[in-house]
């Protein structure tokens, strides 16, 4: 005769729900276990404005504020497209000239063969692509270290500038379309079109994706949450278009100067679409992959090469965008256009804002963040009638700063366990 032994069946266990405090309590975690983000570009930001608004009151003037949105945005664009190689463990030395290249093709089509600005913008942006797949194909494919090629590439690009300009001339940029990008204003009306659309449209993200992730029966943050990412960038972007449509002419009668500038936009788009591409599509987890660990994502069937020449490619592209943007700030080209300081700090803006040296750490939004805290010290210390040795001193030791703060993050996020 058999006899059955009935089994204690445990109930599962049930995750608790998140709550706002459980929510504060994993983030402050993250930060202790060396997970900082975006954080001390964020507080850096607070700091410097506080510290110069005391010493100097005419920086937070409408007008001053205006400048702090186009001082900044050539190299925050450069910058954007330093984060992707930056991301692999690689660099980019060469970006600064490779935007004066750029910038040069430009100013050659549009004002001295006067082709139509269309045109002009095209070739541009073609050169920084023809650019990339060159230094993308020597690192890959030929097996030089990016140090060293993009290095060459330095030296190269500032005499293709030169011979592009015929030495040391000033070529003179009168195309009303390419001036208007760092030198004119939107409407009002606008800039106030623009915020509703921008909130709008990441309320629906955010909103749609914590309504997909509860369908599915997937650990959800508490709705307070997303509501307060919305509610924080409604305030940012509509305090800031406040201030950016206020008058800001000495004159407003001779000339009124008011209106969100057309290259914020500009910088908009391009950070919509980067992030989209990193976050939501499988090219950007394959760079987080190659990042990581190259030989892991190769394993893995990921094309590395194919994603280490993309990866400069795009680096050029936004540095020919780049020198666009210095070539309408400036209405000109000259042998220093792209040159200068304009490498150090782009590469200054994207480890400042969170992005590692190391690879695999790092978001698009980090070099607008880093661009701001450049644009911030360069503008503050200006008002403040410091030297440029002055200048430079200090941005190169928050550069410092931000490097060492991300090799003891890293430290502490390997001996906690995050990744």
């Amino acid at each position: 005769m058999s006899t059955t032994t009935a089994q204690h069946i445990e109930p599962a266990a049930v995750t608790p729900k998140p709550t706002v405090a459980s929510t504060v309590q994993d983030y402050a975690g993250r930060i202790r276990g060396g997970d900082l983000g975006a954080l001390p570009a964020v507080l850096g930001l607070i700091v410097l404005c506080t510290f110069f608004g005391i010493m100097r009151p005419a920086f937070f003037t409408e007008r001053n504020f205006a400048n702090l949105f186009t001082q900044g945005a050539g190299v925050a664009v450069i910058a954007m497209g330093l984060v992707f190689v930056l991301l692999l463990g690689e660099i980019d030395l060469s970006a600064g000239f490779a935007a004066g290249v750029c910038a040069a093709v430009l100013a050659q089509i549009v004002a001295v063969h006067g082709y139509p600005w269309y045109v002009a913008v095209l070739a541009a942006l073609a050169t920084g692509v023809v650019i990339g797949l060159i230094l993308g194909f020597l690192v890959a494919k030929v097996g030089i270290p990016s140090f060293v090629v993009t290095l060459a590439a330095f030296l190269a690009f500032q005499g293709t500038v030169l011979l592009l300009i015929k030495g040391g001339t000033n070529i003179s940029i009168g195309d009303d379309v390419i001036v208007a990008i760092e030198n004119n204003n939107m409407p009002p009306w606008l800039g106030w079109a623009l915020v509703v659309l921008a909130g709008g449209g990441y309320a629906a993200v955010q909103l749609l994706s914590h309504s997909r992730r509860q369908a599915r029966g997937l650990v959800v943050e508490p709705i307070a949450i997303p509501l307060a990412r919305i509610v924080g960038l409604v305030l940012i972007l509509g305090g800031s278009v406040y201030f950016l449509n206020l008058e800001r002419s000495i004159n407003p009668l001779i000339n009124s100067l008011k209106g969100v500038p057309i290259v914020v936009p500009i910088i908009g788009i391009l950070l919509i679409v980067w992030t989209f591409v990193l976050r939501r599509t499988a090219y950007g987890r394959h760079i987080y992959a190659v990042g990581g660990n190259r030989e892991a994502a190769r394993r893995a069937g990921i094309n590395v090469d194919r994603i280490r020449i993309s990866v400069f490619v795009i680096c050029s592209f936004m540095a020919a965008i780049g020198g666009i943007i210095l070539a309408s700030k400036g209405r000109s080209v000259d042998p220093n256009t792209g040159g200068s300081n304009v490498l150090l700090y782009a590469v200054g803006a994207a480890v400042i804002g969170g992005t590692s040296l190391f690879g695999g750490k790092g978001r698009v939004i980090d070099a607008v963040l880093g661009g701001a805290v450049i644009a911030v010290i360069d503008n503050g210390m200006g008002l403040m009638e410091l030297s440029s040795g002055q200048k430079f001193v200090f941005t190169g030791s928050v550069l410092l700063l931000a490097a060492g703060v991300d090799a003891l993050s890293r430290r502490r996020a390997a001996a906690s366990g995050i990744r």
